[in-house]
């Protein structure tokens, strides 16, 4: 019996993987719905591949190409957020959610509200509307599977697990470009530096939060709703060879770690067959010829950012919003060349000191307190300050 998937962000890195695990077993999995921000061009092309019967652009403005593209398909074409949101609660027995940034929260919650089982790839969701998002899940019966590395290697390592028997989780991190910099030379860096990252292929923005190790405080973030451990019992390491994705120690002293090449496909597999497992293109793992894994602590003076993550974490309500938006600005504006490297954690410090708002009750008050927080950050870079 073939799976059905909803594809949410088809035309992005996530969405590409996907597919491409998906076309290499036909017979496992049926396409049937598939969504992209603008590039309709693109989503036509995928339709054509997979017989979707459902294709949405979140661009209303090329609702009209996309129809004229899918003459000759069986395939309806829609527009705009309601049905981006239509799209997510659509029959299916999976759900890859990887629509970039908060554009992602409402398809998200519309699959959650919906009872589906979503491999979650947005980050926002959970870093943003964790408490939301968690509590919809309970109340629907919803399954959340995580399509990140590391949160995927510590599912794995929970698999038949109580979760009374865990200790700790621990996040590993590559330590990105600057991990044996020093503080003088992480100062100075510029964005091709920042975006040179060692180990994996990424986009701009999540290797510069690679580089000031923000992605690993805003996993931390996430780790903590998914898994239901508090910021005490979630670690850090940094491991330059990223071949541990991460580890769970339990209570009888034993960890268990998930190892695996750099190749996204590997993750998201698991979430595409789970219960069961299937087969991937990706490189196997030859230990002998790396001969050594290396472990350290994060350095919290050079990479502040890991400190702010946590703080925001434990602080709570509207805090993760805030660190979120501003950091996402700060880092535009870096690649941009409005400030420096090490300015884009002031920019988010600041933000977070002017934090005045409860805790948000609805995925509309995520994204008022997201809008302005992205208003105040901005201004920040406009007056020249830091």
């Amino acid at each position: 019996m073939t799976r059905k998937i909803a594809i949410l962000g088809a035309t992005g890195s996530i969405g590409t993987s996907t597919l491409d695990l998906i076309e290499r077993s036909p017979d496992r999995f049926e396409v049937t719905t598939v969504t992209a921000a603008t590039n309709v061009e693109a989503l036509a092309n995928i339709v054509r591949r997979t017989g979707a019967k459902l294709a949405v652009v979140a661009d209303e403005s090329r609702y009209t190409d996309l129809t004229e593209l899918l003459v000759g398909t069986n395939c309806r074409a829609a527009a705009g957020a309601d049905a981006l949101i239509e799209a997510a609660a659509a029959e299916a027995g999976l759900v890859i959610a990887a629509i970039v940034g908060c554009a992602g929260l409402k398809p998200v919650m519309g699959a959650v509200e919906a009872g589906r089982t979503i491999a979650l790839a947005n980050k926002e969701a959970l870093i943003t509307a964790g408490a939301l998002m968690t509590d919809a899940a309970r109340a629907s019966g919803a399954t959340l599977l995580p399509i990140d590395s590391e949160h995927n290697a510590i599912f794995q390592c929970l698999a038949g697990s109580r979760s009374t028997d865990v200790s700790r989780l621990v996040l590993t991190a590559s330590g990105g470009p600057f991990r044996s910099a020093s503080a003088e030379t992480i100062r100075s860096a510029t964005p091709a530096q920042a975006v040179a990252h060692p180990n994996w292929s990424m986009g701009a923005k999540i290797s510069v939060d690679s580089a000031t190790m923000m992605n690993k405080g805003l996993e931390l973030i996430e780790a903590h709703y998914l898994f239901g451990l508090p910021s005490e019992r979630i670690d850090i390491l940094v491991h330059p060879q990223s071949v541990v994705h991460s580890m769970v120690e339990f209570i009888d002293g034993s960890v268990l770690a998930q190892l695996g090449s750099a190749d996204m496909r590997i993750p998201i597999a698991y979430a595409l067959a789970w219960p069961e497992r299937m087969a991937t293109p990706a490189e196997k793992l030859d230990l002998a010829a790396i001969a050594r894994l290396d472990f350290e602590a994060p350095d919290l003076d050079r990479f502040p950012a890991l400190r702010l993550a946590r703080d925001a974490l434990e602080a709570g309500g509207a805090a993760p919003v805030i660190l979120n938006a501003a950091n996402e600005v700060a880092v535009a504006g870096f690649l941009v060349g409005r400030l420096g490297f090490s300015d884009i954690t002031h920019v988010v410090h600041e933000a977070l000191m002017g934090n005045d708002y409860g805790a948000p009750r609805s995925i509309s008050d995520v994204l008022e307190i997201d809008r302005v927080t992205r208003e105040r950050a901005e201004a920040m870079l406009t007056a020249d300050c830091p």
